[in-house]
């Protein structure tokens, strides 16, 4: 019996901690065959405090990628980060020729470590050509806020207000990543399927060594999905899956430190309550 096929669509982490290495890393973890469509690569100069520069690919050879991953039959996708509006456009167009119901939408909107959009136009289309097709999209706090054309969340209440506008906006189910920036004694993120909120606690890690892990979470919950879960289990899942791979996240460098993706098959699973809210 084969594998179940998961595809990202998304950039080169040169650091191996985020992006396309993140999700095939957290692909075998959950015993998939993870494909790739390469959209940019991006690199960190150290010698100039790991500054990010972010290089996309010809559109054409996004394609070419999209097209040969597409014709082998692939059970889940997720996006990530998406460079130009171009890029974008072309991954919606491939998701919709596709005709699969397993998509999972991570809004990447910045490089960890920066504060800038990408591109500010990314936001407009991302709402048209993406979170109309999302089974499900999995913005952080930052995302989530400029999704809903709100201020950034800083409460549980503020959350659902924006996971509500994003819902509105096609996506049908919304989880917001609080995570340890939220106002809150324990890490938090929000799920809510179009009918009720379901809040996803899990003690918070005293760690700096997080980076990749929204990538993580996202391709966690494209894996479950094509490996048969229901939406709210695959996020359950993932966050179970995320929370170890956090704790036990180790130093790179002086720079950065990536989550350890395999924590939660070699470690106790991490305890995740839920409460309705």
């Amino acid at each position: 019996m084969g594998l179940k096929k998961t595809l990202t669509i998304a950039g080169s982490d040169t650091s191996g901690g985020a992006g396309i290495q993140a999700d095939l890393k957290t692909f075998q973890e959950h015993g998939t065959y993870g494909m790739t469509a390469l959209t940019v690569v991006v690199t960190m100069d150290p010698d100039n405090n790991w500054a990010h520069n972010v290089y996309s690919l010809p559109i054409d050879v996004v394609k070419a990628q999209l097209k040969t991953a597409l014709s082998t039959g692939i059970d889940a996708i997720k996006t990530g980060m998406l460079s130009t509006e171009e890029i974008i456009r072309t991954a919606g167009q491939a998701i919709d020729e596709s005709g699969l119901d397993h998509v999972v939408i991570d809004p990447v909107m910045v490089c960890k470590g920066e504060d800038e959009v990408l591109n500010p136009g990314n936001t407009d289309a991302m709402i048209e050509y993406l979170l109309p097709k999302a089974e499900i999209v999995t913005p952080n706090l930052f995302e989530a806020g400029q999704l809903a054309r709100m201020k950034t969340p800083k409460t549980i209440e503020e959350m659902k207000q924006a996971a509500e506008k994003i819902h509105q906006l096609g996506a049908r189910n919304v989880v917001i990543k609080g995570g340890k920036q939220l106002e809150h004694d324990k890490a938090v993120d929000l799920f809510y399927d179009g009918r009720s909120f379901t809040l996803l606690e899990a003690d918070k890690a005293d760690t700096h060594y997080n980076h990749g892990a929204g990538c993580t979470f996202a391709a966690s919950i494209t894996a479950n999905l094509a490996n048969g879960m229901t939406i709210k289990d695959a996020v359950i899942e993932a966050k179970q899956f995320v929370t170890a791979a956090i704790t036990h996240g180790w130093k790179l460098n002086e720079y950065v430190g990536p989550v350890m993706h395999g924590a939660k098959n070699q470690f106790e699973t991490p305890h995740i309550t839920l409460h309705e809210v």
